[in-house]
């Protein structure tokens, strides 16, 4: 039971984080209806949770070798992978690929850490 409600709370945590975004970020268009919401926030959610990590160890090297700047690459590449699974979700230009991507960020971290579910 406690790992449904922490992916309930992560998947809400991306809705919010996606509506937050498409408020404040210029070229980050979200047109859909609350089931499009879900089903993002599942999508951002899937990608962070399965994706990244196997390409953290992957480019383990060139992160290593860059003292951790190429995650950002990494941050980057997987929003772009993720954009594509979501019709509802349009971002124009790179600019706000990378405000999209703070904005995503900052937004989950503050309500994964009012909402933590450690024991």
């Amino acid at each position: 039971m406690k790992l449904v409600s922490k992916l309930i709370i992560r998947i809400l945590a991306n809705c919010a984080a996606i509506l937050a975004a498409d408020y404040l970020v210029p070229g980050f268009v979200f047109n859909g209806n609350w089931q499009d919401l879900v089903i993002a926030g599942a999508i951002l959610g899937i990608v962070n949770s399965f994706i990244r990590p196997v390409v953290k160890l992957i480019t383990f090297p060139l992160i290593l070798l860059t003292l951790g700047l190429f995650t950002i690459v990494i941050n980057i590449v997987l929003f772009i992978l993720a954009i594509n699974f979501i019709p509802s979700l349009s971002v124009h230009g790179f600019s706000a690929i990378v405000w999209g991507i703070i904005v995503i960020s900052l937004v989950n971290y503050i309500l994964l850490s009012i909402f933590d579910t450690k024991e």
